[in-house]
């Protein structure tokens, strides 16, 4: 691609700093975006990206600096000026009502006269157009994180922004749906010039749909540099600050990892206990089946993948497994003993912990103290007769808060004051402090920056390592095809193929992933 680049960029940052307290988000911060390009903007967590985007998308005001759209200096004092000036962001956290349907939150934030029948056809113009398949009768609150993200971005299109922001927005998407969404992303901001800033950790996906990229770090611009003219191990390097391997920190920004010989044949599968069967898990939901049929059994030591794209099951399954949401047919069996899942936490007291999907809906509860989160699994320790013991509670915490290197000014402190990476380690600390038999890992690194990722994929492995079986729910490439053994396809609710990592590629599983034998 080659933007239109002109003497007059279609939006302009000068200098901007943005301080909360004694830290500087944004440390006068220059970034040029031209009409006719995607500019890729990269950055580990913390490093200044979501506060710039908040200052372009007036949530927040800046300390000093200047923004200028089409060359005209801009206050961006609220959302609406932004909105009006033809900024829109599609953000990585949702911000959509769940008791609503999707043209219902589609249309929030319109004025005048509502009109579902418009709404709906402006709905099904913009998802024909960039490939972003929708129902718009749906309710939010029934479709799976990557049916919510299509929506986040469906409602952001259809305002038909001049400037876009994306923040991770192939993040439930597989390879081939995301190279159509940039290829069509990519017509658009040329034909009609539009830019769009892609916010990614895919360094794969940067180096593919964009024309420029800038890279923060600590808040100061670090790099900058057509892309051509780079590579995604040296936006890598600039991104953390040292060199990266093409092993688990590969993995992580998206490069395809080195492979690494690992057990799993067949029969050394046929000879092992499982500690986590599935068999025959069936879901109807008003007519549909959701799950059918589904078989999987899971290995002490072992990593077991589920691949596929978001909205095939997986959510569903994720439920049943979390205690939610009872199978219509079938059975779950943990250790051997078949567990009643109608039952509360009795999947829980069998062995058995969970890594939701979305941490910030089922993983943590954001208000409570981190030592109440990291200890609310095991109440029965922590707990006198008839009260907390406290001083019992904070010791418990504080031992796994060392132990998985969680970062916090306080165990007192509230769970939202966590970065991503944090929260996501206060989860998993949580349900592997029992005698957990298997853990559930849905989407673990989904948000999380480099350093986050690689340490998830390190005490996933260490999890396996001793003894646990790891049931792996990902719709990453790299990230299956780095960490597990064997990768169980699921198409449509269905188990579609199941073979060892050994004998996987990106082709043979994109066969699977459509219902395609391979």
């Amino acid at each position: 691609m080659t933007p239109t680049t002109s003497a007059v960029p279609i939006l302009e940052l000068r200098g901007i700093t943005k301080s909360y307290g004694t830290v500087t988000a944004c440390d006068a911060v220059d970034l040029r975006v031209d009409a006719g390009e995607i500019h890729g903007l990269l950055g580990e967590n913390g490093a200044g990206k979501s506060s710039l985007m908040k200052v372009l998308l007036g949530l927040v005001r800046r300390d000093t600096g200047t923004v200028l759209v089409r060359g005209e200096s801009v206050a961006l004092d609220s959302p609406q000026e932004a909105a009006e000036l033809g900024i829109g962001m599609v953000h990585q956290h949702f911000s959509l009502i769940n008791g609503l349907t999707v043209w219902e939150n589609v249309a929030l934030g319109d004025t005048g006269k509502v009109n579902k029948q418009a709404i709906c056809s402006d709905i099904a113009e913009v998802c024909a157009r960039y490939g972003l398949p929708i129902d718009p009768e749906a309710q939010v609150g029934s479709l799976s994180a990557g049916e919510r993200q299509r929506v986040e971005v469906v409602k952001c299109l259809r305002r038909d922004p001049q400037i876009l922001i994306l923040d991770e927005p192939t993040s439930v998407l597989t390879q081939a749906e995301s190279q159509e969404l940039f290829g069509v992303l990519g017509r658009v901001v040329q034909e009609e010039g539009r830019a769009v800033i892609l916010i990614s950790h895919k360094l794969a996906e940067i180096a593919q749909a964009t024309d420029r990229v800038t890279v923060l770090r600590k808040g100061r611009v670090a790099f900058r540099a057509a892309t051509a003219e780079t590579t995604p191990q040296l936006l890598a390097q600039q991104m953390v600050g040292r060199d990266v391997s093409l092993g688990e920190e590969g993995a992580a920004l998206g490069l395809l990892p080195v492979q690494k010989a690992r057990t799993g044949q067949a029969g050394d599968r046929d000879r092992q206990q499982p500690v986590l069967r599935l068999a025959g898990l069936t879901v109807e939901q008003g007519g549909v089946r959701v799950l059918e049929d589904v078989d999987l059994t899971v290995g002490a030591g072992e990593i077991v993948a589920l691949y596929g794209v978001e909205g095939n099951g997986q959510a569903t399954l994720g439920e049943i497994l979390a205690g939610l949401l009872p199978p219509t047919a079938g059975t779950v069996e943990v250790a051997g003993s078949t567990v009643d899942v109608t039952r509360p936490g009795a999947l829980a007291k069998a062995g058995l912990g969970i890594v939701p999907e979305d941490r910030h809906h089922s993983g943590v509860v954001l208000d409570m103290s981190v030592a109440e989160n990291l200890t609310m699994k095991s109440l029965d320790k922590v707990s006198g007769r008839f009260l907390l013991r406290r001083g019992v509670m904070r010791a418990e915490a504080r031992r796994l808060a060392d132990e998985f290197n969680i970062v916090t000014s306080s165990l007192d402190a509230p769970v939202r004051s966590l970065s991503g990476g944090n929260q996501q380690r206060v989860v998993l600390a949580r349900e592997l402090s029992g005698d957990t038999r298997v853990l559930v890992a849905a989407q673990p690194t989904h948000g999380l920056d480099v350093g986050a990722i690689e340490d998830m994929y390190s005490r996933l492995r260490k999890a396996a390592a001793e003894g646990v079986g790891v049931l792996l729910i990902s719709t990453e490439f790299e990230e299956v095809m780095a960490l597990a053994t064997w990768i169980a396809v699921i198409s449509s609710g269905r188990i579609t193929g199941v073979l060892p990592v050994s004998e996987a590629t990106s082709e043979r599983l994109g066969m699977l992933v459509g219902g395609e034998a391979a």
